[in-house]
């Protein structure tokens, strides 16, 4: 039995999977975070995110945002890391992903959980 979750291939995932994900405010300010984090060296821990949420209530999170397709989940030990397919939904979808992320930014105030407006500041 693997531990690593399932993911849709990249001409599995679709529109309205992903828009009904990112509608939700909690998984738009995770998925605003990981974009941050896009280019930095270390992957972000699913412990890391603590701050939006309880953990019950992020690993449903996580595991809607995983099987819509818009992270991939990385598995070592006993720690999960968590990643966002920027390439797989750029291609599926040009340009959505960062439409969403700059709009988002643009008004996260009213809605981002507080735990995480420090860690999206950089993004975009």
């Amino acid at each position: 039995m693997s531990r690593t979750p399932a993911h849709p291939a990249r001409d599995q995932i679709q529109l309205p999977l992903v828009l009904d994900c990112l509608s939700d405010p909690t998984r738009l300010a995770i998925v605003c975070s990981l974009a941050g984090h896009d280019q930095s060296a270390a992957d972000l821990r699913c412990g890391d995110f603590t701050g939006f949420s309880g953990k019950s209530n992020l690993a449903y999170h996580f595991a809607r945002l995983r099987e819509a397709g818009l992270v991939m989940t990385r598995v070592k030990g006993t720690a999960r890391y968590i990643t966002l397919r920027r390439d797989d939904l750029a291609a599926r979808f040009p340009g959505l992903l960062d439409t969403v992320i700059k709009s988002a930014m643009a008004d996260m105030e009213p809605w981002m959980p507080i735990g995480c407006r420090l860690v999206c500041d950089k993004v975009v």
